[in-house]
């Protein structure tokens, strides 16, 4: 399926919903200079074409007792289509990993993680990353600083 070609507006629509995603239609219609019933149609064709693929709120880690950031890289036993897609489907159902990667180079996924402390680490290390299907060897990367977390695409 071929992308649909987005406008000047439509950009600047998207940027401004990632600056704010709680934006009113008002709002958004004002700053684009549009009507809201023109600036509805946009977000709605936007949603319906992927473009906008939802809303979320972005939650304090340290609050919440997931203040330990930390990254591993995943080894495989073997590198076969299903070890890829055994190990796939057992580490989305694991609540503490935040993104999984499958990437070219030196290991086959890059995992990341957040959990309260290193202790926490170690246990979910040992009972969870550790016993899904194929894991062969693992790195440990802690995140001392985080000098950059952002989702927004640029424009």
């Amino acid at each position: 399926m071929a992308e649909i070609t987005i406008d000047k507006t439509d950009r600047r629509l998207l940027s401004l919903l990632q600056e704010d995603g709680r934006i009113t239609v008002v709002d958004l219609a004002e700053k684009l200079g549009l009507s809201p019933t023109a600036a509805t149609e946009r977000l709605r064709r936007l949603t319906r074409d992927n473009y906008i693929l939802g809303y979320h709120a972005r939650l304090n880690p340290e609050k919440l007792a997931r203040g330990l950031l930390v990254f591993i890289e995943v080894k495989l036993d073997r590198t076969t289509p299903d070890v890829f897609e055994r190990f796939a489907r057992a580490v989305v159902r694991a609540p503490e990993v935040m993104e999984c990667h499958m990437v070219a180079g030196g290991f086959d996924y890059l995992v990341k993680t957040r959990v309260a402390d290193m202790t926490a680490y170690r246990t979910f290390l040992a009972d969870v990353l550790l016993s899904l299907p194929g894991v062969r060897e693992t790195h440990t990367f802690a995140v001392m600083e985080e000098v950059k977390n952002s989702a927004a695409l640029p424009f």
